[in-house]
Protein backbone atom coordinates (compact mmCIF):
# COMPACT_ATOMS: atom_id res chain seq x y z
CA UNK A 1 0.00 0.00 0.00
CA UNK A 2 1.36 3.42 -1.04
CA UNK A 3 0.23 6.21 1.28
CA UNK A 4 0.26 9.83 0.12
CA UNK A 5 -0.55 12.98 2.12
CA UNK A 6 -1.15 16.24 0.25
CA UNK A 7 -1.66 19.62 1.89
CA UNK A 8 -3.88 21.78 -0.30
CA UNK A 9 -7.40 23.25 -0.36
CA UNK A 10 -6.61 26.85 -1.29
CA UNK A 11 -4.60 26.77 -4.53
CA UNK A 12 -6.46 23.61 -5.53
CA UNK A 13 -9.61 22.27 -3.87
CA UNK A 14 -9.79 18.71 -2.58
CA UNK A 15 -12.39 17.91 -5.24
CA UNK A 16 -10.21 19.19 -8.09
CA UNK A 17 -7.21 17.31 -6.69
CA UNK A 18 -9.18 14.05 -6.45
CA UNK A 19 -10.15 14.39 -10.11
CA UNK A 20 -6.45 13.93 -10.87
CA UNK A 21 -5.46 11.52 -8.10
CA UNK A 22 -7.78 9.63 -5.79
CA UNK A 23 -7.39 6.55 -3.60
CA UNK A 24 -7.63 3.19 -5.32
CA UNK A 25 -6.38 -0.35 -4.79
CA UNK A 26 -2.96 -0.25 -3.12
CA UNK A 27 -2.92 3.59 -3.06
CA UNK A 28 -4.31 5.75 -0.25
CA UNK A 29 -4.39 9.51 -0.80
CA UNK A 30 -5.14 11.77 2.17
CA UNK A 31 -5.91 15.42 1.42
CA UNK A 32 -5.28 17.81 4.29
CA UNK A 33 -5.89 21.52 4.85
CA UNK A 34 -2.99 23.99 4.39
CA UNK A 35 0.01 22.87 6.42
CA UNK A 36 1.09 24.57 9.63
CA UNK A 37 3.83 24.05 12.21
CA UNK A 38 3.52 20.63 13.84
CA UNK A 39 1.43 18.94 11.14
CA UNK A 40 4.32 16.87 9.83
CA UNK A 41 4.86 15.33 13.22
CA UNK A 42 1.31 14.02 13.07
CA UNK A 43 1.79 12.96 9.45
CA UNK A 44 4.76 10.77 10.38
CA UNK A 45 2.46 8.71 12.63
CA UNK A 46 0.50 7.72 9.49
CA UNK A 47 3.65 6.31 7.84
CA UNK A 48 3.31 8.04 4.45
CA UNK A 49 5.52 7.28 1.49
CA UNK A 50 5.03 10.66 -0.22
CA UNK A 51 4.06 14.09 1.11
CA UNK A 52 2.97 16.89 -1.20
CA UNK A 53 2.99 20.43 0.15
CA UNK A 54 0.99 22.93 -1.86
CA UNK A 55 -0.65 25.34 0.57
CA UNK A 56 0.41 26.40 4.03
CA UNK A 57 -0.35 29.08 6.57
CA UNK A 58 1.89 32.14 6.75
CA UNK A 59 0.42 34.44 9.36
CA UNK A 60 -2.64 32.73 10.87
CA UNK A 61 -0.42 30.14 12.63
CA UNK A 62 3.28 29.35 12.69
CA UNK A 63 4.35 28.12 9.25
CA UNK A 64 5.90 24.71 8.67
CA UNK A 65 9.56 24.71 9.63
CA UNK A 66 12.58 23.66 7.62
CA UNK A 67 13.69 21.19 10.29
CA UNK A 68 10.26 19.52 10.22
CA UNK A 69 10.54 18.92 6.49
CA UNK A 70 14.13 17.71 6.73
CA UNK A 71 13.12 15.30 9.48
CA UNK A 72 10.50 13.82 7.16
CA UNK A 73 13.00 13.54 4.31
CA UNK A 74 15.52 11.90 6.64
CA UNK A 75 12.86 9.32 7.46
CA UNK A 76 12.92 8.22 3.81
CA UNK A 77 9.74 10.02 2.76
CA UNK A 78 9.60 11.83 -0.59
CA UNK A 79 8.52 15.47 -0.14
CA UNK A 80 7.29 17.49 -3.12
CA UNK A 81 6.35 21.18 -3.09
CA UNK A 82 4.66 23.64 -5.43
CA UNK A 83 2.42 26.69 -5.78
CA UNK A 84 2.62 28.45 -2.43
CA UNK A 85 4.25 27.37 0.83
CA UNK A 86 5.37 24.21 -0.96
CA UNK A 87 7.18 26.19 -3.64
CA UNK A 88 8.80 28.48 -1.08
CA UNK A 89 10.09 25.65 1.10
CA UNK A 90 11.20 23.59 -1.92
CA UNK A 91 13.32 26.49 -3.18
CA UNK A 92 15.02 26.61 0.22
CA UNK A 93 15.44 22.85 0.62
CA UNK A 94 15.85 21.49 -2.92
CA UNK A 95 19.59 20.94 -2.36
CA UNK A 96 18.69 18.84 0.69
CA UNK A 97 16.23 16.54 -1.00
CA UNK A 98 12.89 18.34 -1.33
CA UNK A 99 11.49 18.31 -4.87
CA UNK A 100 10.17 21.57 -6.33
CA UNK A 101 7.57 21.67 -9.08
CA UNK A 102 6.23 24.43 -11.31
CA UNK A 103 6.49 28.10 -12.20
CA UNK A 104 6.27 29.53 -8.68
CA UNK A 105 8.98 27.20 -7.41
CA UNK A 106 11.27 28.26 -10.28
CA UNK A 107 10.63 31.93 -9.51
CA UNK A 108 11.84 31.40 -5.94
CA UNK A 109 14.65 29.02 -6.87
CA UNK A 110 16.13 31.49 -9.37
CA UNK A 111 15.83 34.42 -6.97
CA UNK A 112 13.34 36.33 -9.11
CA UNK A 113 10.99 36.20 -6.12
CA UNK A 114 12.21 36.22 -2.54
CA UNK A 115 9.38 37.22 -0.20
CA UNK A 116 6.62 34.97 1.12
CA UNK A 117 4.37 38.00 0.59
CA UNK A 118 4.31 37.14 -3.13
CA UNK A 119 2.22 34.00 -2.53
CA UNK A 120 0.35 35.06 0.61
CA UNK A 121 -3.43 35.49 0.45
CA UNK A 122 -6.25 36.16 2.87
CA UNK A 123 -8.50 33.12 3.08
CA UNK A 124 -11.82 32.11 4.55
CA UNK A 125 -10.83 29.74 7.34
CA UNK A 126 -13.91 27.58 6.84
CA UNK A 127 -14.27 27.30 3.05
CA UNK A 128 -10.57 27.97 2.26
CA UNK A 129 -11.74 30.43 -0.40
CA UNK A 130 -9.12 33.02 -1.32
CA UNK A 131 -10.29 36.52 -0.38
CA UNK A 132 -7.38 38.35 -2.00
CA UNK A 133 -5.11 37.89 -5.01
CA UNK A 134 -1.54 36.61 -4.64
CA UNK A 135 1.09 38.93 -6.03
CA UNK A 136 2.77 36.08 -7.93
CA UNK A 137 -0.44 35.53 -9.93
CA UNK A 138 -0.76 39.23 -10.69
CA UNK A 139 2.83 39.49 -11.85
CA UNK A 140 2.38 36.43 -14.07
CA UNK A 141 -0.78 37.84 -15.67
CA UNK A 142 0.64 41.35 -16.12
CA UNK A 143 3.82 39.93 -17.69
CA UNK A 144 1.70 38.02 -20.19
CA UNK A 145 -0.31 41.19 -20.83
CA UNK A 146 2.93 42.97 -21.74
CA UNK A 147 3.81 40.12 -24.11
CA UNK A 148 0.38 40.50 -25.73
CA UNK A 149 0.91 44.29 -26.12
CA UNK A 150 -2.07 45.07 -23.88
CA UNK A 151 0.07 47.12 -21.50
CA UNK A 152 3.63 48.42 -21.66
CA UNK A 153 6.45 47.31 -19.37
CA UNK A 154 6.31 50.69 -17.61
CA UNK A 155 2.57 50.27 -17.06
CA UNK A 156 3.16 46.77 -15.67
CA UNK A 157 5.84 48.11 -13.31
CA UNK A 158 3.36 50.72 -12.08
CA UNK A 159 0.67 48.11 -11.44
CA UNK A 160 3.07 45.86 -9.53
CA UNK A 161 4.27 48.83 -7.46
CA UNK A 162 0.66 49.48 -6.41
CA UNK A 163 0.04 45.81 -5.66
CA UNK A 164 3.24 45.45 -3.63
CA UNK A 165 2.41 48.51 -1.54
CA UNK A 166 -0.99 47.05 -0.66
CA UNK A 167 -1.24 44.85 2.44
CA UNK A 168 -1.77 41.31 1.14
CA UNK A 169 -5.29 40.74 2.60
CA UNK A 170 -6.55 43.72 0.59
CA UNK A 171 -4.64 42.99 -2.62
CA UNK A 172 -6.80 42.38 -5.71
CA UNK A 173 -7.05 43.32 -9.36
CA UNK A 174 -9.93 45.77 -8.93
CA UNK A 175 -8.17 47.81 -6.27
CA UNK A 176 -4.89 47.79 -8.23
CA UNK A 177 -6.47 48.93 -11.48
CA UNK A 178 -8.55 51.60 -9.74
CA UNK A 179 -5.41 53.12 -8.24
CA UNK A 180 -3.53 53.03 -11.54
CA UNK A 181 -3.36 55.78 -14.15
CA UNK A 182 -4.25 53.45 -17.04
CA UNK A 183 -6.73 54.92 -19.51
CA UNK A 184 -10.22 53.41 -19.64
CA UNK A 185 -9.66 51.53 -22.90
CA UNK A 186 -6.48 49.88 -21.61
CA UNK A 187 -8.20 48.99 -18.34
CA UNK A 188 -11.06 47.38 -20.23
CA UNK A 189 -8.70 45.32 -22.39
CA UNK A 190 -6.68 44.29 -19.35
CA UNK A 191 -9.78 43.28 -17.39
CA UNK A 192 -10.89 41.03 -20.25
CA UNK A 193 -7.41 39.53 -20.39
CA UNK A 194 -7.39 38.90 -16.64
CA UNK A 195 -10.73 37.08 -16.87
CA UNK A 196 -9.35 34.59 -19.39
CA UNK A 197 -5.94 34.12 -17.75
CA UNK A 198 -4.93 30.98 -15.88
CA UNK A 199 -4.35 30.88 -12.13
CA UNK A 200 -0.67 29.95 -12.09
CA UNK A 201 -0.74 28.72 -8.48
CA UNK A 202 -3.58 26.36 -9.37
CA UNK A 203 -1.75 25.15 -12.48
CA UNK A 204 1.35 24.43 -10.40
CA UNK A 205 -0.77 22.52 -7.88
CA UNK A 206 -2.21 20.37 -10.65
CA UNK A 207 1.32 19.75 -11.92
CA UNK A 208 2.37 18.52 -8.46
CA UNK A 209 -0.58 16.11 -8.26
CA UNK A 210 0.25 14.78 -11.73
CA UNK A 211 3.92 14.43 -10.77
CA UNK A 212 3.02 12.32 -7.75
CA UNK A 213 0.60 10.27 -9.86
CA UNK A 214 3.41 9.51 -12.30
CA UNK A 215 5.68 8.54 -9.41
CA UNK A 216 3.40 5.69 -8.35
CA UNK A 217 2.44 4.38 -11.77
Amino acid sequence: MVKIIIYTGLSLSFEEAREILDSYDDVEVIYERPIKRGDLGQALKKNPDIIGIIDGVFHQNSSVGHKEILNVINNGITVVGSSSMGALRASELDSLGMIGIGYVYKQYATGKVASDDDVAVMLDSESLEALSEPLINMDYVFTNAVNENIITQDEKDGLIKIAKSTFYPKRNYSQTLNESDLDDETKSQLINFIRTSVDIKKEDAKELIKYIKNMIQ
